[in-house]
Protein backbone atom coordinates (compact mmCIF):
# COMPACT_ATOMS: atom_id res chain seq x y z
CA UNK A 1 0.00 0.00 0.00
CA UNK A 2 0.82 3.36 -0.30
CA UNK A 3 0.77 6.71 2.01
CA UNK A 4 -1.15 9.65 0.52
CA UNK A 5 -1.40 7.73 -2.73
CA UNK A 6 -2.49 10.38 -4.77
CA UNK A 7 0.07 13.09 -3.80
CA UNK A 8 2.65 12.72 -6.73
CA UNK A 9 0.50 15.62 -7.57
CA UNK A 10 -0.72 19.20 -5.98
CA UNK A 11 -1.81 22.39 -6.97
CA UNK A 12 0.89 24.97 -5.30
CA UNK A 13 -1.47 27.87 -7.16
CA UNK A 14 -4.89 27.12 -5.58
CA UNK A 15 -5.48 28.00 -1.70
CA UNK A 16 -4.41 25.70 0.75
CA UNK A 17 -7.28 23.04 1.52
CA UNK A 18 -9.40 23.35 4.24
CA UNK A 19 -7.77 19.88 6.02
CA UNK A 20 -5.45 22.81 6.88
CA UNK A 21 -5.09 25.18 10.26
CA UNK A 22 -6.60 28.43 10.02
CA UNK A 23 -2.88 29.87 11.00
CA UNK A 24 -1.41 27.70 8.17
CA UNK A 25 -4.28 29.10 5.89
CA UNK A 26 -3.51 32.45 6.06
CA UNK A 27 0.33 32.41 6.25
CA UNK A 28 -0.97 30.24 2.03
CA UNK A 29 -1.52 33.41 0.78
CA UNK A 30 2.25 33.62 0.33
CA UNK A 31 3.17 31.89 -3.12
CA UNK A 32 6.58 30.81 -1.50
CA UNK A 33 4.47 29.24 1.64
CA UNK A 34 2.47 27.44 -0.38
CA UNK A 35 5.46 25.82 -2.65
CA UNK A 36 7.17 24.71 0.89
CA UNK A 37 3.78 23.54 2.21
CA UNK A 38 4.21 21.20 -1.14
CA UNK A 39 7.77 19.81 0.13
CA UNK A 40 5.97 18.44 3.03
CA UNK A 41 2.45 17.75 1.65
CA UNK A 42 3.93 15.12 -1.07
CA UNK A 43 4.99 11.81 0.11
CA UNK A 44 4.52 9.58 -3.75
CA UNK A 45 6.22 10.10 -6.63
CA UNK A 46 4.67 7.55 -8.62
CA UNK A 47 1.32 8.24 -10.32
CA UNK A 48 -1.35 5.42 -9.71
CA UNK A 49 -0.70 3.35 -12.81
CA UNK A 50 2.69 3.83 -11.93
CA UNK A 51 2.21 2.90 -8.72
CA UNK A 52 0.17 0.01 -9.61
CA UNK A 53 2.14 -0.95 -12.47
CA UNK A 54 5.08 -1.74 -9.40
CA UNK A 55 2.79 -3.53 -7.21
CA UNK A 56 0.81 -1.62 -5.04
CA UNK A 57 -2.56 -2.46 -4.63
CA UNK A 58 -3.82 -0.42 -1.36
CA UNK A 59 -4.52 3.09 -1.77
CA UNK A 60 -5.03 5.48 1.48
CA UNK A 61 -6.90 8.33 0.12
CA UNK A 62 -8.32 11.70 1.06
CA UNK A 63 -10.59 13.96 -0.28
CA UNK A 64 -12.33 17.30 -0.30
CA UNK A 65 -14.75 19.71 -2.43
CA UNK A 66 -13.17 23.41 -3.52
CA UNK A 67 -15.21 26.07 -0.97
CA UNK A 68 -16.32 28.43 -3.07
CA UNK A 69 -16.72 26.08 -6.12
CA UNK A 70 -19.55 25.84 -8.12
CA UNK A 71 -20.73 22.22 -8.18
CA UNK A 72 -19.87 19.49 -6.42
CA UNK A 73 -16.74 18.07 -7.54
CA UNK A 74 -14.57 15.96 -5.37
CA UNK A 75 -10.70 16.71 -5.84
CA UNK A 76 -7.67 14.13 -3.63
CA UNK A 77 -5.89 16.77 -1.31
CA UNK A 78 -2.99 16.90 1.60
CA UNK A 79 -2.45 20.35 2.98
CA UNK A 80 -2.82 21.44 -0.93
CA UNK A 81 -5.49 20.08 -3.58
CA UNK A 82 -4.56 17.11 -6.06
CA UNK A 83 -6.10 15.59 -8.85
CA UNK A 84 -9.91 14.97 -9.40
CA UNK A 85 -10.92 11.86 -7.68
CA UNK A 86 -12.70 11.05 -10.99
CA UNK A 87 -9.61 11.11 -12.94
CA UNK A 88 -8.09 8.55 -10.58
CA UNK A 89 -10.96 6.53 -10.27
CA UNK A 90 -10.36 6.60 -14.26
CA UNK A 91 -6.89 5.72 -14.50
CA UNK A 92 -7.22 2.93 -11.83
CA UNK A 93 -10.04 1.34 -13.53
CA UNK A 94 -8.62 1.38 -17.15
CA UNK A 95 -5.75 -1.01 -15.50
CA UNK A 96 -8.38 -2.94 -13.74
CA UNK A 97 -9.90 -3.59 -17.64
CA UNK A 98 -6.14 -4.94 -18.75
CA UNK A 99 -5.64 -6.55 -16.03
CA UNK A 100 -8.71 -8.68 -14.84
CA UNK A 101 -7.24 -10.70 -12.07
CA UNK A 102 -5.75 -7.66 -10.13
CA UNK A 103 -7.84 -6.72 -7.08
CA UNK A 104 -7.22 -3.03 -5.30
CA UNK A 105 -8.43 -1.24 -1.89
CA UNK A 106 -9.85 2.25 -1.53
CA UNK A 107 -9.83 3.19 1.75
CA UNK A 108 -11.67 6.99 1.65
CA UNK A 109 -10.83 7.42 5.54
CA UNK A 110 -10.68 11.55 5.50
CA UNK A 111 -13.59 14.33 4.16
CA UNK A 112 -13.24 17.63 4.06
CA UNK A 113 -16.01 20.48 3.48
CA UNK A 114 -18.62 17.56 2.25
CA UNK A 115 -22.01 17.25 3.16
CA UNK A 116 -24.57 14.71 2.21
CA UNK A 117 -24.81 15.42 -1.10
CA UNK A 118 -21.38 15.91 -1.60
CA UNK A 119 -21.22 12.36 -0.77
CA UNK A 120 -23.31 10.76 -2.83
CA UNK A 121 -21.86 12.85 -5.55
CA UNK A 122 -18.44 10.98 -4.80
CA UNK A 123 -20.42 7.31 -3.90
CA UNK A 124 -22.16 7.62 -7.78
CA UNK A 125 -18.49 8.87 -8.96
CA UNK A 126 -17.35 5.74 -7.55
CA UNK A 127 -20.03 3.26 -8.93
CA UNK A 128 -20.40 5.11 -12.45
CA UNK A 129 -16.16 4.03 -12.39
CA UNK A 130 -16.16 0.54 -11.36
CA UNK A 131 -19.41 -0.64 -11.69
CA UNK A 132 -19.93 -4.74 -11.39
CA UNK A 133 -16.36 -4.87 -10.22
CA UNK A 134 -17.08 -3.67 -6.69
CA UNK A 135 -17.29 -5.91 -4.08
CA UNK A 136 -20.28 -6.04 -1.65
CA UNK A 137 -19.68 -6.06 1.89
CA UNK A 138 -18.90 -9.96 3.30
CA UNK A 139 -17.15 -11.59 6.34
CA UNK A 140 -13.38 -10.70 5.26
CA UNK A 141 -12.68 -14.44 5.58
CA UNK A 142 -14.52 -15.06 3.01
CA UNK A 143 -12.84 -12.72 0.31
CA UNK A 144 -9.98 -14.94 -1.00
CA UNK A 145 -9.18 -13.91 -4.38
CA UNK A 146 -10.59 -17.26 -5.67
CA UNK A 147 -13.59 -15.65 -4.68
CA UNK A 148 -13.29 -12.12 -5.98
CA UNK A 149 -12.23 -13.92 -9.32
CA UNK A 150 -15.32 -16.15 -9.54
CA UNK A 151 -17.31 -13.36 -8.79
CA UNK A 152 -15.68 -11.34 -11.14
CA UNK A 153 -15.20 -8.38 -8.87
CA UNK A 154 -11.78 -6.42 -8.36
CA UNK A 155 -12.14 -3.61 -6.23
CA UNK A 156 -12.93 -3.16 -2.75
CA UNK A 157 -14.16 0.71 -1.49
CA UNK A 158 -13.68 1.30 2.65
CA UNK A 159 -15.67 4.46 2.93
CA UNK A 160 -15.34 5.91 6.62
CA UNK A 161 -18.54 7.62 6.75
CA UNK A 162 -22.24 6.87 8.71
CA UNK A 163 -23.56 6.74 4.67
CA UNK A 164 -21.84 3.21 3.91
CA UNK A 165 -24.53 2.15 5.12
CA UNK A 166 -27.07 3.09 2.16
CA UNK A 167 -24.44 1.05 0.03
CA UNK A 168 -23.95 -2.47 0.09
CA UNK A 169 -20.62 -1.83 -1.95
CA UNK A 170 -18.97 0.28 0.41
CA UNK A 171 -17.47 -1.11 3.21
CA UNK A 172 -17.26 0.65 6.92
CA UNK A 173 -14.66 2.03 7.86
CA UNK A 174 -14.00 -0.05 10.87
CA UNK A 175 -12.94 -2.97 8.61
CA UNK A 176 -9.73 -1.49 7.67
CA UNK A 177 -8.49 -0.12 10.64
CA UNK A 178 -5.05 1.29 9.96
CA UNK A 179 -3.54 2.50 13.41
CA UNK A 180 -1.19 5.82 13.47
CA UNK A 181 2.35 5.92 15.33
CA UNK A 182 2.44 9.52 14.81
CA UNK A 183 6.55 9.87 15.43
CA UNK A 184 9.56 10.89 13.55
CA UNK A 185 11.13 8.47 15.47
CA UNK A 186 11.89 5.18 13.17
CA UNK A 187 12.34 3.35 16.70
CA UNK A 188 9.59 4.45 18.51
CA UNK A 189 7.94 3.49 15.04
CA UNK A 190 8.95 -0.05 14.86
CA UNK A 191 7.32 -0.46 18.81
CA UNK A 192 4.09 1.23 17.61
CA UNK A 193 4.24 -1.38 14.36
CA UNK A 194 4.72 -4.47 16.66
CA UNK A 195 2.22 -3.57 19.20
CA UNK A 196 -0.27 -3.05 17.19
CA UNK A 197 0.27 -6.25 15.50
CA UNK A 198 -0.07 -7.93 18.50
CA UNK A 199 -3.09 -6.56 19.66
CA UNK A 200 -4.90 -7.28 15.93
CA UNK A 201 -8.02 -9.23 16.50
CA UNK A 202 -7.66 -12.26 15.15
CA UNK A 203 -10.90 -12.35 12.76
CA UNK A 204 -13.19 -9.55 11.46
CA UNK A 205 -11.38 -7.08 9.72
CA UNK A 206 -8.11 -6.20 7.41
CA UNK A 207 -5.30 -4.33 8.63
CA UNK A 208 -2.84 -1.72 7.91
CA UNK A 209 0.30 -1.33 9.40
CA UNK A 210 1.44 2.23 8.25
CA UNK A 211 5.01 2.36 8.42
CA UNK A 212 5.49 5.94 7.71
CA UNK A 213 7.37 8.72 9.95
CA UNK A 214 5.13 12.22 10.68
CA UNK A 215 6.97 15.32 10.87
CA UNK A 216 5.72 17.43 13.74
CA UNK A 217 5.77 21.46 13.32
CA UNK A 218 9.41 21.71 14.87
CA UNK A 219 10.74 19.22 12.07
CA UNK A 220 9.06 21.50 9.82
CA UNK A 221 10.49 24.31 10.59
CA UNK A 222 13.84 23.26 11.25
CA UNK A 223 14.15 21.68 7.72
CA UNK A 224 11.49 23.87 5.63
CA UNK A 225 13.43 23.46 2.38
CA UNK A 226 14.35 19.85 2.87
CA UNK A 227 11.04 18.88 2.86
CA UNK A 228 9.91 15.34 3.74
CA UNK A 229 11.43 13.08 1.77
CA UNK A 230 15.33 14.29 2.53
CA UNK A 231 14.22 14.47 6.09
CA UNK A 232 12.52 11.85 6.83
CA UNK A 233 12.68 9.43 4.64
CA UNK A 234 15.46 8.29 2.53
CA UNK A 235 17.07 8.63 6.12
CA UNK A 236 14.86 5.64 7.96
CA UNK A 237 13.36 3.55 4.97
CA UNK A 238 16.28 0.94 5.34
CA UNK A 239 15.73 0.40 8.91
CA UNK A 240 11.56 0.51 8.21
CA UNK A 241 12.58 -2.23 5.18
CA UNK A 242 14.15 -4.67 7.16
CA UNK A 243 11.45 -4.59 9.54
CA UNK A 244 8.88 -5.51 6.38
CA UNK A 245 11.14 -8.20 6.07
CA UNK A 246 11.32 -9.84 9.12
CA UNK A 247 7.53 -10.09 9.17
CA UNK A 248 5.54 -13.14 8.18
CA UNK A 249 1.77 -12.78 6.69
CA UNK A 250 -1.89 -14.49 7.86
CA UNK A 251 -4.10 -14.40 10.51
CA UNK A 252 -1.98 -13.16 12.87
CA UNK A 253 1.03 -12.00 11.23
CA UNK A 254 0.82 -8.62 8.66
CA UNK A 255 -1.72 -8.16 6.06
CA UNK A 256 -1.38 -4.33 4.86
CA UNK A 257 1.84 -2.23 4.94
CA UNK A 258 1.78 1.52 4.08
CA UNK A 259 4.61 3.45 2.70
CA UNK A 260 6.02 7.19 1.63
CA UNK A 261 7.69 7.01 -1.19
CA UNK A 262 7.23 3.74 -2.49
CA UNK A 263 9.65 3.43 -5.26
CA UNK A 264 12.39 4.74 -3.71
CA UNK A 265 13.39 1.55 -2.09
CA UNK A 266 11.85 -2.45 -3.16
CA UNK A 267 9.39 -1.65 -0.90
CA UNK A 268 6.15 -3.21 -3.00
CA UNK A 269 8.30 -6.22 -3.99
CA UNK A 270 9.70 -7.24 -0.74
CA UNK A 271 6.16 -7.21 0.99
CA UNK A 272 4.18 -9.00 -1.98
CA UNK A 273 7.57 -11.80 -1.36
CA UNK A 274 6.30 -12.33 2.32
CA UNK A 275 3.34 -14.37 0.59
CA UNK A 276 5.97 -16.90 -0.66
CA UNK A 277 5.87 -18.11 3.53
CA UNK A 278 2.46 -18.83 3.24
CA UNK A 279 3.20 -21.34 0.48
CA UNK A 280 6.14 -22.55 2.55
CA UNK A 281 3.67 -22.90 5.34
CA UNK A 282 0.92 -24.50 2.84
CA UNK A 283 3.83 -27.23 1.49
CA UNK A 284 4.85 -27.97 5.49
CA UNK A 285 1.59 -28.78 6.54
CA UNK A 286 0.86 -31.09 3.10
Amino acid sequence: GSHDSFSYWVDDKSPVGPDQATAIKRLARISLVRKIIKKWSVTQNLTFKEQLEGGIRYFDLRVSSKPGEIGQEIYFIHGLFGIKVWDGLEEMNRFLEQHPKEVIFLDFNHFYAMDDSHHHFLINRIRSAFESKLCCVECVEYVTLLYMWEKKHQVLIFYHHPLHQEYPFLWPGNKMPAPWANTTNVHKLLQFLETTLGERSRYGTFHVSQAILTPRVKTIARHLVRGLKNTLVHRNLPMILNWVKAQKPGVMGVNIITSDFVELVDFAATVIALNDLLLEEEESDT
